[in-house]
């Protein structure tokens, strides 16, 4: 029985992680991007002094509602996670150096595809009966197409609780215990596979503390992603840099064989990996899979924001997706290309690749601080997954199943750090990317609201600039 499943999850995941998925989520990005004049590029510049620009400004936040700032936090710490370190290892393995230029493509479309989601979100959002603010794809489905397109709402709630006890859930507390372990074995404390007690100790801890932020309602959770996010954010960045200026010297072939390796990947290689295609797939997959634009995912935790300009907290996804992959993703491929740690092309590589990177360039006693950097990242990803899930249960039932939600979600801790997971991280993995499909699909339907919207503030934030700019020649008159 077990063999069946994991054979039909095996073909169906091939399909929706494999050609025709990249293809259609790098086709809604060109789409968007061309339909909205590539504002991800044209406008970069006021985009970041929107959103980074006014991160540490104080402002009163309504009941049920988060700030913008702990709105884009939230969908960052579930955005930002293990994929950085593990997934562009794993890119850089199998697809060469070379993937990293398509990584880089894959997110400057994504941008854009993320810009529209969370625009989206905002705009067709709701109050639910709690007084929370509440959106993502069911609801800009469901209040936004025609009554005959909302069974792609409830196939998206459907698809997105189905995940989350994997994807969101067991694998990252996996990965809390791998690190610990790792760190424990170094100083001898725990020997080679570490120790089942610690684990189970790990995984009552963890659905301790994810409990007692869950249920803490939308407040909480924002409180601690605008806490959490920032360290462990600046606490990799600052690890990372620190690889890149040891080995600084480096930097110019590193750069010359992520572009010359995206066209050629064999000559990067050394023949290894000569297939031009499968370093763009590889960068292109784990970019998406990274910055999670066009899953869907993201806009949920956006939809909470405070703010009466939908497209202003679009700009937010526009900088989540630059954050995590040309900053955060970029800099884990320098750690890896840099530091001189033999790679292993052609074969897989996780996580291990990326440490090794940092043990090169440090030595062994590196190893608390990416354990640290790295339970923060997963601790971080059940969070913002568990708002998540709450949202598509909501949906599809009522605010009355929130708390017994969150106390199951917060027990699969106790499963991911104590049971192998197999199969349940293949089946949750193939559940994520088919909650892409009702999203593209909305996505593409919806461009023309998008697209409004954005010509629309623009037209105001002109009117704005020349009303101050009156009163002010109004006043040197005077």
């Amino acid at each position: 029985m077990i063999e069946t499943i994991s054979r039909i999850n095996s073909a169906v995941n091939g399909f929706i992680w494999g050609v025709p998925a990249m293809i259609a989520l790098m086709g809604v990005g060109i789409y968007l991007s061309i339909r909205l004049k590539f504002m991800q590029l044209t406008k970069f510049a006021y985009i970041m002094k929107t959103t980074v620009g006014r991160i540490f400004k104080k402002r009163n936040v309504a009941d049920g509602a988060l700030s913008p700032f702990q709105a884009a936090t939230t969908a960052l710490a579930a955005t930002v996670g293990t994929g950085n370190i593990a997934g562009v290892a794993g890119a850089i393995s199998i697809g060469g150096p070379g993937s990293v230029f398509w990584m880089w493509i894959s997110a400057i479309l994504g941008m854009c595809t993320k810009f529209t989601e969370v625009t989206l979100a905002v705009y067709f959002r709701k109050k639910n009966k709690n007084g929370e603010l509440v959106g993502g794809p069911m609801y800009y489905i469901s209040n936004g197409l025609p009554k005959k397109w909302i069974f792609l709402a409830y196939a998206f709630a459907t698809f997105g609780v189905l995940t989350v006890f994997g994807t969101g859930n067991a694998t990252q507390v996996n990965t809390i215990t791998a690190a610990i372990n790792v760190a424990l074995e170094g100083y001898g404390i725990v020997k080679s596979g570490g120790s089942q007690t610690i684990n189970l100790i790990i995984g009552i801890i963890v659905t301790i503390l994810v409990g007692l932020v869950l249920l803490g309602g939308i407040k909480r959770i924002g409180t601690v992603t605008e806490k959490l996010v920032p360290f462990m954010a600046l606490l990799y960045v600052v690890l990372a840099l620190g690889v890149v200026f040891l080995n600084i010297n480096r930097v110019p072939e590193v750069f010359g064989s992520i572009i010359y390796g995206a066209f050629n990947p064999r000559a990067v290689t050394g023949g290894v990996i000569g297939s031009f295609f499968l370093s763009m797939k590889k960068g292109v997959s784990r970019g998406i899979f990274s910055n999670e634009a066009g899953l869907g995912t993201g806009p949920i935790a956006h939809a909470s924001a405070d703010t009466g300009k939908p497209v202003k907290q679009g700009f937010f996804g526009v900088f989540e997706v630059f954050a995590d992959t040309i900053v955060i993703c970029t800099l884990t491929a320098l750690v890896i290309l840099c530091s001189g740690v033999n790679i292993p092309f052609g074969s897989p590589a996780g996580a291990e690749l990326t440490i090794s990177g940092f043990i090169k360039a440090y030595g062994h006693g590196v190893s608390v601080f990416t354990a640290v950097a790295m339970c923060s990242f997963a601790f971080s990803t059940i969070i913002g997954w568990g708002l998540y899930g709450a949202r598509c249960i909501e949906f599809l039932f009522s605010e009355k199943v929130i708390k017994p939600f969150m106390v199951v979600y917060s027990l699969m801790a106790i499963v991911g750090a104590t049971m192998d997971l197999g199969l349940l991280w293949d089946i949750s993995d193939t559940f994520n990317g088919l909650m892409a499909i009702p999203n593209l699909i909305a996505l593409f339907l919806l461009a023309n609201v998008v697209i409004k919207l954005k010509n629309e503030y623009f037209e105001g934030e002109g009117k704005e600039k020349k009303k101050v700019l009156d009163n002010k020649i109004r006043l040197c008159k005077i």
